[in-house]
């Protein structure tokens, strides 16, 4: 049986920010993944200068920019016309205005990034970790599970974090029992080497092709080696909406995508494989006690799923970690301090869920929406697509 200060439930970018974020002020940490091994796969990231801003502020700057790229603009196109509609600089206008650069970045080598770090400040990760049961007593947490070999295990410790995403056991620990709701939308995503595409195909920017009921946005990875590109149709939900990484039936991205121009649905031709998503969220938060109660508190998807139509699902999470870790250092019982962090968290997480959700029915606007969307990008541009209550941070 081990004592620790916290235990987090879930290894994935949230658990693992705040694994980092806590260690390297000293606290004691243990994180708990089910998986027997690391397979950080799936699509590439935005990350805006929000969040650059804390991976530099935790020392991760040199690290970042080793695997990351770093957009020129954000653009924003018709689906079927291919006519640009609208453009926010972002580069060097990111850094003077913000502090801190638009990045894009593969979810893996971000992943690999926060692991190494916080194995390297002196968090414990027990992969093959199966979460069980969780009970709250009056000093401590009790927790129990099975490894990946069948074997039991046991830790008590002041707090657990839950940061083990949409269908996580710590917020039905909570009293939270309200499902995930699918969105009517799925995801199409891949990866493919720059060097693999014609000239004219390759990016170095971040483009948004918005269409009615789809939309489709790439932009470069991999320090600029490889191409994110994913494709959001409306689509029947799938048998198994827990999975999020299943091998797509290409008919089915084809059929959703509808009429699009020639420039597009070349690049998308251009595609050798695709796997999809079922796009899944809840409603925005409405109080702190859904972050937090007692000795349990939760981080990222596990509290605040969001459609990906501000790309900030990893941004929060990041965030999430650093409050977290701000307010875990403070005087006062573990309830106070997780309250305190619950109680900083919870509107801006609501906020950007509801703006993520206005964003997807703009994208995917059709008819004299989809014709209002465009002229006022055309006539406002950078001002409609930038968003300083977001990027100045929390």
């Amino acid at each position: 049986m081990v004592k620790t200060d916290m235990v987090i439930a879930g290894a994935g970018i949230g658990g693992l920010a705040a694994a980092f974020a806590l260690a390297r002020q000293g606290q004691g940490v243990q994180v708990l993944e089910r998986a027997a091994a690391f397979s950080e796969v799936g699509a590439g990231i935005q990350i805006g200068p929000n969040v650059t801003r804390i991976l530099q502020a935790w020392g991760l700057k040199d690290a970042l920019h080793a695997v990351a790229a770093f957009p020129k603009r954000l653009q924003a196109r018709d689906a079927r016309s291919g006519r640009v509609v609208g453009e926010l600089p972002l580069g060097e206008r990111t850094q003077a205005v913000y502090g801190a650069p638009y990045a894009s970045i593969h979810r893996a080598d971000l992943h690999a990034m926060l692991a190494e770090a916080a194995l390297g400040a002196g968090a414990k990760v027990y992969l093959g970790h199966q979460l069980q049961q969780v009970q709250q007593a009056e000093s401590d947490v009790q927790l129990q599970g099975a490894r990946s070999d069948g074997s039991l295990w046991q830790i008590h410790g002041h707090a657990l974090l839950g940061a083990d995403g949409l269908w996580g056991l710590t917020r039905q620990a909570m009293g939270l029992q309200d499902e995930p709701r699918f969105s009517g939308q799925l995801a199409y995503r891949a990866l493919v080497p720059q060097a693999d595409l014609p000239a004219h195909l390759r990016t170095d920017q971040v483009t948004v092709w918005m269409g009615p009921k789809v939309h489709v946005v790439h932009y470069p990875v991999q320090a600029g080696q490889g191409q994110n590109i994913v494709a959001v149709v409306h689509g029947a939900k799938p048998k198994n909406p827990q999975d999020w990484d299943q091998a797509a039936v290409q008919q089915g991205l084809w059929t959703g995508l509808g009429t699009v121009c020639s420039n597009l649905r070349e690049r998308l031709d251009a595609v050798p494989s695709w796997r999809m998503w079922a796009l899944h969220d809840r409603p925005p938060l409405s109080g702190a006690t859904q972050m937090a109660q007692g000795r349990l508190a939760l981080l990222g998807d596990a509290a605040h799923p969001m459609r990906p139509y501000l790309a900030q699902g990893a941004g929060m999470a990041i965030e999430d970690a650093h409050v977290l870790s701000q307010c875990w250092t403070q005087e006062g019982a573990v309830e106070q301090r997780l309250a305190h962090y619950a109680s900083q968290r919870w509107a801006r997480n609501a906020r950007v869920q509801a703006r993520s959700i206005r964003n997807g029915d703009i994208f995917h606007a059709q008819g004299p929406m989809a014709l209002g969307r465009n002229l006022s990008l055309q006539l406002l541009g950078a001002r409609l697509m930038d968003v300083p209550w977001l990027y100045q941070g929390a």
